[in-house]
């Protein structure tokens, strides 16, 4: 069994499930990461969990030190992250309260620090990053669902924007003209962080409103608080799934 650290995101500080034995932070080469890690076990398994903007909520998406976070993850002992976002729906099957596990990015962030390789390398390396999440573990996730029969999304592009705005309705029509699905803040750089360590990732995206211009009217909070929280309570049981399934593997 391997030791899987969840990444969680807006609305996601902790899984209530998982008996947490030991709260650790860890200082890195990058600085600090945005939270302790929550160390702790569900069916006799190892988990590592760490909440991406903080806890509580209060690191935006392009402040967050990626890189801190992901190495945090590696020297917690990490051999797989599964990274629970909030997101935006921009096609029809993409609408709120539903899952979704994308199998692409397209990135539109700007001046992150992402990569390890910036400084003091050796060499210039170059990652392959084809297919930016690791398909064994998102089968995985969607063999989960699947058993508890959840109705979500297997497949999307996700778009990653730099926040912390929401985009306008012209920036979510150029987005889907160039094949993005859902529209989010945070799935880069971590994926490609993921990708230089060497760690299986993958994303289980849940869709909290509508993209802009893809309703009547503006986007409401109260609206993606309600959408979160069915969201959420699904993406928990689907986690409970997922480790109890690997439990038995």
């Amino acid at each position: 069994m391997k030791t899987t650290a969840i990444i969680g995101g807006s609305g996601f500080t902790q899984i209530s499930s998982i008996k947490i034995i030991e709260q650790k932070t860890y200082q890195t080469p990058y600085g600090s990461p945005s939270s302790a890690c929550s160390i702790g076990e569900l069916y006799g398994q190892k988990i590592i969990f760490l909440a991406r903007h903080g806890n509580p909520h209060t690191i935006a998406p392009h402040k967050i030190n990626y890189r801190a976070n992901l190495w945090a993850l590696k020297q917690a002992g990490a051999e797989q992250i599964i990274a629970v976002a909030a997101v935006g729906g921009i096609t029809p099957a993409m609408y709120p309260a539903r899952i979704a596990i994308p199998e692409q990015i397209i990135d539109y962030s700007y001046g992150r620090e992402h990569t390890y390789f910036a400084e003091n390398s050796e060499s210039v390396e170059h990652i392959d990053f084809t297919f930016p999440y690791n398909e064994s573990l998102r089968q995985q996730i969607i063999l989960s669902a699947q058993s508890l029969k959840l109705n979500i999304q297997a497949s999307g592009v996700y778009g990653c924007t730099q926040g912390p705005r929401l985009e306008t309705a012209a920036e979510i029509t150029r987005m889907q003209a160039d094949g993005c699905d859902l529209v989010g803040m945070t799935g880069m750089p971590e994926a490609a962080l993921a990708r230089e360590l060497k760690i299986p990732y993958a994303c289980c995206a849940i869709i909290a409103n509508w993209a802009a211009g893809k309703s009547t009217g503006e986007i409401s909070m109260p609206e993606i608080i309600i959408n979160l929280d069915q969201g959420m309570a699904d993406t928990e049981q689907l986690l409970q799934q997922f480790f109890l399934t690997q439990t038995s593997l």
